[in-house]
């Protein structure tokens, strides 16, 4: 028997972009519950994007039911209140930045949440250290580098203290490196996430429970498993330990 509170349910899934002639979410089902951490394989043009957009009420489906946190969600005022509850990370950094400096842009959240100015600072340069940012505080956030927008948006969305995160393509424009950092973070944080990437070690590395997504829906596949097992052992079929 599952303990775990259930936190997203969708059942039915469907959705067609106006002009397409498929769905690119095809009756999805998913169930996802707290503590749980769960990587999606997904190619581009699987609707993975489309998945967590609907996830946050940012795209409405054609079909299907969508429940969080126990609520049945479809408007608006539903979505609001699951935005400050559940942090996204788009894709695309600059879709999340747009404050002058990083101080500003990670403080943005708090202090729309009610936070004061000090409770917001404070909540930011701790998340700002969390994440090995200390000294951006005052870097222009235009002139950051792909991998440190990607890193400071991670901090955008942290500052606002969710109980889930919707991660979409973490890695992108990160330097190894940077792309260690991260996976340190995303194991050290004591939240339950959904990550969506095509990097198979990547999500090896922070998701105990893997699905591919293909074809507009969501599938768990033994073969992948056993993929990633002996892409991340070179010499995978020899006896070997794991810590």
């Amino acid at each position: 028997m599952n303990n775990k509170q259930q936190i997203i349910n969708l059942e039915g899934i469907t959705f067609r972009y106006p002009g397409a002639r498929e769905n690119v979410i095809d009756n999805l089902d998913l169930k996802f519950f707290s503590g749980s951490r769960i990587g999606l394989i997904a190619p581009n043009g699987s609707g993975k994007t489309t998945l967590f957009h609907i996830i946050m009420g940012l795209l409405k489906p054609d079909a299907g039911r969508i429940e969080i946190f126990g609520q049945p969600v479809s408007r608006e005022k539903d979505f609001e209140k699951v935005r400050r509850r559940i942090g996204l990370l788009f894709q695309d950094a600059d879709d999340q930045l747009f404050s002058p400096t990083v101080l500003e842009d990670v403080a943005f959240g708090p202090l729309n949440l009610g936070k004061s100015k000090e409770e917001a600072i404070d909540i930011s340069r701790k998340t700002l250290a969390f994440l090995g940012l200390s000294d951006f505080e005052e870097r222009i956030t235009f002139k950051l580098s792909g991998g440190e927008k990607r890193l400071v948006s991670l901090a955008t969305v942290l500052s606002m203290e969710p109980e889930v995160l919707l991660l979409d393509e973490p890695t992108t424009g990160l330097d190894n490196h940077t792309r260690e950092k991260l996976i340190e973070a995303l194991n050290s944080l004591d939240l339950a996430y959904i990550v969506i990437s095509h990097e198979y070690d990547f999500v090896n590395a922070v998701a105990p429970e893997i699905y591919k997504m293909e074809n507009g829906q969501i599938f768990h596949d033994e073969e992948l498993q056993i993929h990633i097992h002996e892409h991340v052992h070179r010499y995978g079929r020899e006896p070997h330990k794991h810590g």
